[in-house]
């Protein structure tokens, strides 16, 4: 098990951002914490109200952003354009090269987003963006994982152009989802509450790499928590 303890993680914090990166980003570089697998960004991103990221650029890359708080306008060189709400999911497929800028669309509201970059499968794609209106934190069952994203668009879920896919656990304390890792690995996020994993006790922020094998075969939710799986199909 290859555990990220939420304080060790890397740092931006300007007037508008507070953004905690699980592996190297931007300024950010730790030769321990490149990428897992084909799972590459991992950032926990804190908005102010009305703020956000400027039109900037993106190329072969899968961008996943989960919203886990407030509401994320965003708008794209494709036409795209619209607000995230929270417990949505969107998919940007970054392809031959797409511009774009996220801006929290609360003027009075913080804004808590997950956003997760993935390696593709296939590069020079035509850019898209596409939602998960699934709303992983009041529609479906509690206790189950949820699968918000995966290469084929499976169940409903929002497709990726990458080996992965993206589950979510919506769990009240004492609930517990049985443990599955994908090969070659899941990274396991918790994004809010506090949950067990085998002996470890891991917090919001806090995440850990498995692969099969690992002893643990379940996740349990010592409080209410949001747990987010990615699994890694490739390396």
């Amino acid at each position: 098990m290859l555990h990220r303890a939420a304080a060790t993680r890397g740092l931006t914090k300007i007037d508008w951002l507070t953004s905690y990166h699980t592996f190297s980003f931007g300024d950010y570089q730790d030769a321990n914490w490149r990428r897992f697998n084909n799972f590459r960004v991992l950032n926990d991103d804190y908005i102010t109200p009305g703020s956000g990221f400027p039109t900037h650029g993106h190329q072969d890359m899968e961008i996943i952003t989960l919203v886990l708080s407030g509401g994320l306008a965003h708008r794209d060189s494709t036409g795209g354009e619209g607000v995230i709400l929270p417990g949505e999911v969107q998919v940007m497929t970054a392809g031959t090269g797409i511009r774009h800028s996220e801006f929290n669309a609360s003027t009075e509201a913080p804004g808590h987003f997950l956003q997760l970059w993935v390696f593709p499968k296939e590069k020079g794609l035509t850019p898209s963006y596409r939602n998960w209106d699934g709303n992983f934190l009041t529609k479906g069952e509690a206790g189950v994982w949820q699968l918000a994203a995966s290469v084929d668009g499976e169940a409903g879920s929002v497709a990726l152009n990458a080996a992965a896919a993206i589950r979510v656990a919506r769990l009240s304390a004492g609930q517990e989802v049985p443990l599955k890792i994908a090969s070659p690995g899941t990274w396991l996020h918790v994004a809010s509450g506090a949950v067990s994993v085998g002996a470890a006790r891991l917090t919001a922020g806090d995440g850990v790499g498995l692969i099969p094998g690992n002893i643990a075969d379940s996740v349990k939710a010592v409080e209410d928590s949001i747990v987010l799986a990615v699994d890694t199909l490739g390396a």
